[in-house]
């Protein structure tokens, strides 16, 4: 019973951290085959475009893989928000489609003919569709999580604020790739707080979070 118990907490948090490792190893290997890619000034996705060396391995690394993994602990997470508010059921519902939307990234990658193209206009929408699925997502959780983890709260709020200014409105000029950057290791240490803190909730005491319908 008991090692049932420790796997259903440790496997949602395994799911992040596996997901984090994925994105930056892939991230470090970005340059094989392509020395001449730079992070500072050069969106992520540029270098999974159809055509260039390793596209194809960089997309399963960098968005796929940790999307599909975030996708799988969203799962698990709902176990422990059943008797949670509505505000934390769609708040997590929400980011599961930002999960789903990061992972979408992989599988329409741009098309070096530019953003003109049919495969980057789709690759775009995911893109979009990441970060405005994850911005209510992380607010609700924090409204829903207000009263029984006010610090939490604030931190899920401060990121769901956060990634957005840093993916759309901070990438000017020199500081694109950076910022951009940024926004999505924010996004996945969203995650791992929202992780620990459902789980860790659910494990120590089923009925401290707000209850549904409130």
């Amino acid at each position: 019973m008991a090692r049932q118990i420790m796997k259903s907490i440790a496997l949602p948090q395994l799911g992040a951290w596996l997901a984090l490792a994925f994105f930056l190893v892939a991230l470090l290997l970005a340059n094989l085959g392509v020395p001449e890619y730079s992070h500072l000034l050069h969106p992520l996705a540029l270098r999974g475009a159809t055509g260039v060396p390793g596209a194809l391995w960089f997309n399963l690394g960098a968005f796929v893989l940790p999307g599909g993994l975030l996708l799988l602990q969203a799962h698990l997470l709902r176990k422990a928000v059943q008797e949670a508010s509505w505000r934390v059921r769609l708040g997590l519902t929400l980011m599961q489609l930002s999960a789903l939307a990061f992972a979408m990234q992989g599988l329409l990658p741009l098309d070096q003919r530019g953003v003109d193209a049919a495969a980057s206009r789709l690759h775009v929408l995911m893109w979009m569709l990441w970060w405005i699925a994850f911005v209510p997502g992380a607010l609700l959780l924090a409204l829903g999580l207000l009263r029984q983890r006010r610090g939490l709260a604030v931190v899920s709020a401060a990121v769901g604020v956060l990634v957005p200014l840093l993916a759309v409105w901070a990438p000017i000029g020199a500081w694109v790739g950076l910022a951009q950057r940024l926004a999505f290791v924010l996004w996945f240490g969203g995650w791992l707080l929202v992780s620990r803190c459902l789980i860790g909730t659910s494990a120590s005491a089923p009925k401290s979070l707000p209850p549904a319908g409130r």
